[in-house]
């Protein structure tokens, strides 16, 4: 990604901060894909309790209104904004991701082995100090630094 790329996407993520703001809704992740005619901005919001049609439909029309107002994504094309939900089985990147889970299932892969395993599923039982603490059997726990997390998910339970 250039230098220019991840400005940009620095800008749009604080105009969707500003967007959120006081309306209890998280920008999840942001995404900005393809060129030209074909430019696709993908934001995805979360928030406590689960994300409904109409605060994606809200935080559309708040986020495109501050982006058009802003002229925030440069060129005469222009771009099509989509808001959604991360899904059931999101991925978990920023601190306040995993704030968010404690006490729910999650999928962890690790950069290192730890006891000769990269991944680990279980209770995501606290977070604090950027370290992770897992429950992957009743007493067995495991703590994994946040820097040594190469990928993490919720793990959707039926």
């Amino acid at each position: 990604m250039s230098a220019l790329d991840k400005e940009l996407l620095a800008r749009i993520n604080a105009l969707g901060e500003q967007a959120a703001s006081g309306t209890g809704i998280d920008i999840a992740e942001i995404e900005l894909r393809g060129g030209g005619k074909a430019r696709l901005l993908r934001v995805y919001i979360d928030k406590p309790g689960g994300v409904t049609h109409q605060d994606c439909e809200f935080m559309s029309s708040r986020l495109g209104a501050l982006l058009d107002a802003e002229d925030a994504i440069p060129g005469e094309v222009g771009y099509t904004l989509e808001v959604s939900s991360p899904g059931v089985e999101r991925a978990l990147k920023k601190p306040r991701d995993f704030e968010r889970v404690i006490g729910q299932k999650v999928k962890v892969a690790l950069k290192e082995p730890l006891e000769g395993q990269h991944r680990f599923e279980g209770t995501l039982v606290a977070f604090a100090n950027d370290v992770l603490e897992v429950e992957i059997a009743p007493g067995r726990r495991f703590e994994f630094p946040l820097a040594q997390v190469q990928k993490a998910n919720l793990k959707f339970e039926w």
